[in-house]
């Protein structure tokens, strides 16, 4: 069984759609080298808030809502659960021994809450680009998907430690995470928010130029899109057309660094 969230009345606007947060970890050996590279990206449904490049040792916040999660009570000790899935995923790596070509280990840690905030939370491992082992944390079942995630079943399977150490982070952790992202998207939202103002009816209609045109056209897509939505979803459809500007790259959004 997956977690339920308790209600709150800071959550009806955030958990009236499904949201996903997921880390993607890469780790790279490269024959004859001791140091092994590693990149992490966050993602909040699927839109990169922070990466993270273990040889400098910094994060970079790269949008709005990484620079406010930064701000959040429980983010340092989400930096330590990063660094150790990170070290943690690294030592993986130590039994092997490369001759001749490079090896990077990718591994996925997921957790999702439906409309219902009903929780779940899966891992994926990969070798070389290909994601070859699935582990669904609701059932505990291991999943090889490809030839190359035998050996990863094989050794994690059995092992106690790690398949605890695996369903604390991603049903815990990730879950506690999510909820307080959640919490502040939904602030950020009203705050980003502007009330919609009818212009006053003007007696006579000045020239169109150009850019006026290109503006109306656009305006005339969203209006008609906009009719759609409200009668299909109203509130989903205000909240994918907000969410968008957090993350836009038009936005003037300096980067920020932060020390992991």
């Amino acid at each position: 069984m997956g977690l339920l969230l308790p209600t709150s009345p800071l959550l009806h606007f955030a958990f009236t759609d499904a949201h996903s947060l997921s880390y993607n970890f890469t780790v790279d050996l490269q024959p004859g080298r001791r140091q092994l590279w590693c990149e992490v990206q966050g993602q909040v449904d699927g839109e990169v808030f922070l990466s993270y490049d273990c040889g400098h040792a910094k994060i970079i916040f790269t949008s709005l809502l990484g620079e406010e999660v930064k701000t959040i009570k429980a983010w340092e000790i989400q930096v330590e659960t990063l660094r150790d899935i990170r070290d943690w995923i690294k030592d993986q790596l130590h039994d092997f021994t490369l001759e001749k070509h490079p090896l990077t280990l990718q591994a996925r840690m997921a957790c999702r809450c439906e409309d219902d905030r009903h929780i779940s939370g899966s891992w994926q491992f990969g070798l070389n680009g290909q994601m070859s082992l699935h582990f669904d944390l609701e059932n505990g079942h291991w999943r090889v998907d490809h030839p190359g995630g035998r050996w990863m079943k094989e050794k994690w399977e059995s092992d106690r430690a790690v398949t605890d150490f695996l369903k604390k982070v991603s049903m815990g952790d990730c879950r506690a995470w999510l909820q307080a992202f959640m919490v502040r998207w939904e602030e950020m939202l009203k705050t980003t928010a502007s009330p919609t103002t009818v212009p006053p009816t003007q007696p006579t209609a000045p020239a169109i130029s150009p850019i006026t045109w290109i503006a109306l056209g656009v305006l005339g897509h969203f209006c008609h899109n906009g009719r759609r939505c409200s009668q299909e979803a109203p509130d989903r459809c205000s909240v994918g057309l907000r969410t968008q500007s957090l993350f836009g790259s038009d936005l003037r959004n300096p980067k920020s660094v932060y020390q992991l």
